[in-house]
Formats: structure tokens, C-alpha cells, sequence
């Protein structure tokens, strides 16, 4: 007959055994994730805490492919309420509970799509519209985005060498900085160290911003690279002094770590077509497939380039 002392001693063997087959149990690698649609041109994408991820098409379609799932599905549409255009940047502000979209204008989508480049503010879970602050004269694309440590959102003007700020509570955007040096900005992400980073994606830059007491640019620091990156764009953190980058005209997806003025370069996945954007969700980063070389190259012009994928790349 078992007695009350034997059974315990017998949970908590097993107890053991259970915990040890966890810890030692190869974890479920994770998969890639098809766009459910056609025509897609993805441009950015980014994580939330949950592990959900969010990714912007040339369409203006958010797509939204929860924890664990196989495919992203269309989770916010272009209407006369919101006033969508093409969809560059995305990025999940969970602390804000917003997600925050750079709408375009794309002569490369059928029909074009004309207006005023805008960053944009969506309810992070329901998709419900909040706000879209306009880019200031001249024409601009809002490309990129992050939010600094006090809140505020840091939006990139490609072609006009442009980073505008949209501070807490402000209700219009303000011009942060303006240099010639920054024609061609794309990615744009805070380190842990709050430190502000950003590339050039027409010349294969990553760069500083070196800043004030009160947060404004002083200057700007050109990173040594200990190999060269091809069409920089997408920028996420990892942690620390540790980043994601995406090289739209390599196919590669990197880790960078930045030391002072220098950043290492360690290539973690090579062929993705054109991957414009890049994510983390825990210890797998994501590679976002954009495809955009169908459009106006001339060997793949005219082909299929369906389907739409996000591939999942085990950080080492």
C-alpha cells in the first residue's frame, strides 16, 4: 500500500523527469509564413512582444500573421477614412498600442498611388484608424520608423535627406533633422544603449546620429564596416549593441554589432529575393521576402513572382 510519503517522493521524481525533458527537448523550429495574396511587394515589417507580426504591401494592405501561424492575413485595408497609399514602414508600439505605418505614394503600383506621404497611427489590436500626420513640402516618402526611449516616433524622408519626429502628444510632425549626407536614409532604430542608428540604403552606409544633451543631431558618424552591405534597409534591435539588417540588393540578412565607430557584419541568411525588411520574434529573426525586382527588371519582368513569403532564420 502506497503511502502519503512514497507519493510525494514519487511526484516530485517525476516532477524532475519533466522539467529535465523540457529543458532538454529540442525546441519546434520555427516556420516561414506565406502573405495570403497575390502581388504583394512587401516593403517593412515588424514584431510585437506577443510575437505577432505586422507587414506593410505596396497594395496598402497590413497583413497579420499571429503567434505560430502559416500565413499573414489581411488585417487593416486602404478606405476613404484612412486615406492609405502604398505602405513602406510598419512598426508595433506596444507601449503605446499603435501601430505605425509609412503610407507612400508608387508610381510602380497599378493604378499609381497619388498623395501625401504621411506616417499613420492604427489601433495595434483592432486595426482601428487613429491618426496620419503629413510629411512637410517637398514631395517626401516616408520610408522608416522608430520610437525613441521617451515615446517619441522618428519617421525617415528617403529622397529629401529628412528624419521628422513626432514627439508625445504632439499633434503634427516637426522636422528633426535635414542633411545632405542623409539623402537616401531608410532604416532608422534606437540601440539599447539609447543611441540612434540609421542607414543610407543608396550607398550601402550605416551611420550615427551624434547627438546633445536635449536629444538634438550635432553630426552624424559614418560606421567603419568590416565587410560592405549592398542596399541597406530594414533596421531592427536585437538587444544592446546588437542589430537585424536586411540587404535589399544582396538577398542577405545580417547581424550587426556596433562597437564605437565600427559595426560587424555576420551574414545569417543569403538568397531571399530583394528582402527589404527584417524582424525578431525571440530567438528566430524573420526575412522578409519583397520581391521588387519583378518590376522593373528585365530578366524577371512580366513572370509570377507569387507567392509572398517571410522566412524564419534560427539566430545562432
Amino acid at each position: 500500500m502506497w503511502t502519503m510519503t512514497k507519493r510525494a517522493g514519487l511526484k516530485r521524481i517525476c516532477g524532475l523527469a519533466l522539467a529535465w525533458a523540457a529543458t532538454t527537448a529540442p525546441a519546434l523550429a520555427a516556420q516561414d509564413i506565406r502573405i495570403d495574396d497575390t502581388a504583394v511587394y512587401p516593403e517593412s515589417m515588424g514584431a510585437a512582444p506577443d510575437g505577432t507580426i505586422y507587414v506593410g504591401s505596396m497594395k496598402g494592405i497590413v497583413f497579420r500573421a499571429p503567434p505560430g501561424a502559416a500565413t499573414a492575413e489581411p488585417f487593416i485595408r486602404p478606405d476613404a477614412k484612412n486615406g492609405i497609399l502604398s505602405l513602406l514602414g510598419i512598426l508595433p508600439d506596444a507601449r503605446s498600442k499603435t501601430l505605425w505605418v509609412c503610407s507612400a505614394p508608387s508610381t510602380l503600383r497599378n493604378p499609381p498611388a497619388v498623395g501625401t506621404s504621411s506616417l499613420m497611427a492604427f489601433d495595434l489590436k483592432t486595426g482601428a484608424f487613429k491618426a496620419a500626420y503629413p510629411f512637410l513640402a517637398p514631395a517626401s516618402a516616408c520610408n522608416d520608423i522608430t520610437v525613441g526611449p521617451d515615446g517619441s516616433v522618428y519617421a525617415t524622408d528617403t529622397p529629401n535627406g529628412r528624419i521628422f519626429v513626432l514627439k508625445p502628444r504632439a499633434s503634427a510632425l516637426a522636422l528633426y533633422a535635414s542633411d545632405a549626407q542623409l539623402k537616401g536614409i531608410d532604416g532608422i532604430v534606437f540601440g539599447g544603449d539609447g543611441q540612434l542608428y540609421l542607414n543610407i540604403v543608396s550607398k550601402g552606409l550605416l551611420m550615427r546620429v551624434d547627438r546633445g544633451p536635449d536629444g538634438a543631431m550635432t553630426g552624424l558618424t559614418t560606421l567603419k564596416l568590416s565587410q560592405p552591405v549592398a542596399g541597406p534597409d530594414g533596421f531592427r534591435l536585437i538587444s544592446g549593441d546588437r542589430f537585424l539588417l536586411a540587404e535589399g540588393n544582396s538577398g542577405r540578412i545580417d547581424e550587426v554589432t556596433i562597437d564605437g565607430d565600427r559595426a560587424d557584419i555576420k551574414v545569417l541568411k543569403q538568397g531571399l529575393v530583394s528582402p527589404p525588411g527584417v524582424t525578431l520574434v525571440g530567438r528566430t529573426a524573420y526575412g522578409l521576402e519583397g520581391k521588387i525586382t519583378y518590376l522593373f527588371d528585365p530578366k524577371l519582368k512580366g513572370q509570377d513572382p507569387n507567392p509572398f513569403m517571410i522566412r524564419a532564420i534560427p539566430l545562432p
